[in-house]
């Protein structure tokens, strides 16, 4: 039962990264740049994360079938899902504010945004819970990366919101229920898969991992790269790096 508080506390720790983001974009014009180049290096970091502590070990612990299979499924559920939340004005949930277009869309309605935000959210707290079940303890490359992914998404939603009206109470209410929601996720990914079969564990990490992998390639690295396309590649490549270090120095 401790593991189970832990492992929904750390989801709601690095879901908290959102209210940091949140109040960042509420309190302080950041340059487009700089919130360019935090999503790029939280896309690296989630790319490298992925890959070394998700797929490969999914793949040593439960087989290649199961590891393609789950991620496959993980991708196509997201895919879908991002499209269908495209038709209520959540497409760019992500995006840094590029310079010379609208700072968001009129029609990137509140409620898009939530739902956005935990189809993105849960995949990743899922992870978190996933890899407590399986070590007993948490990747600091998987923390890291998930923190840091979050802190573009708070931001730049949150000064959006706050030019469309919105008040404080609303948008810090609605990044504080989607941070409730993740670490719940991060929960329900331990107690449900803590004593599962291998095969499932290495089915179900997967599917996260494809989902995550979509989330980046149909959001994060886009909307980094319209809005800095300088130093996209580089910061995507310092956070895969880092990721990469702390993987294999774990």
């Amino acid at each position: 039962m401790l593991e189970a508080l832990v492992a929904g506390g750390i989801g709601l720790g690095a879901a908290s990264f959102l209210l940091v983001g949140a109040a960042i974009g509420w309190f302080v014009r950041v340059p487009v740049p700089i919130v360019a180049g935090v999503m790029a290096f939280g896309a690296g970091a989630l790319i490298s994360t992925l890959a070394y502590e998700l797929v490969i070990e999914a793949n040593d612990i439960g087989g290649l079938w199961p590891t393609i299979s789950g991620f496959l499924l993980g991708a196509i559920i997201y895919v879908v899902a991002d499209l269908l939340l495209a038709q209520y004005g959540a497409r760019r949930r992500k995006r840094s504010m590029t310079a010379g277009e609208p700072q968001h869309p009129v029609s990137m309605t509140g409620a898009a945004v939530a739902f956005g935000a935990v189809l993105d959210g849960i995949p990743e707290s899922l992870v978190l819970g996933l890899s407590i079940a399986q070590g007993g303890s948490v990747s600091i490359a998987i923390l890291l990366a998930v923190a840091v992914s979050n802190i573009p998404e708070g931001l730049s939603s949150s000064a959006g919101m706050k030019d469309d009206g919105r008040s404080a109470r609303y948008v810090f209410g609605l990044w504080s229920s989607i941070a409730l929601v993740s670490g719940v996720a991060s929960l329900l990914g331990f107690v449900l898969l803590a004593t599962a079969p291998v095969e499932v564990i290495a089915f179900v990490t997967t599917i996260a991992a494809g989902g995550i992998l979509a989330m980046i390639a149909n959001t994060m690295i886009p909307e980094a790269f319209a809005a800095d396309r300088s130093f996209t590649g580089l910061w995507a490549a310092l956070g895969f790096v880092l990721a990469f270090g702390l993987h294999e120095l774990g």
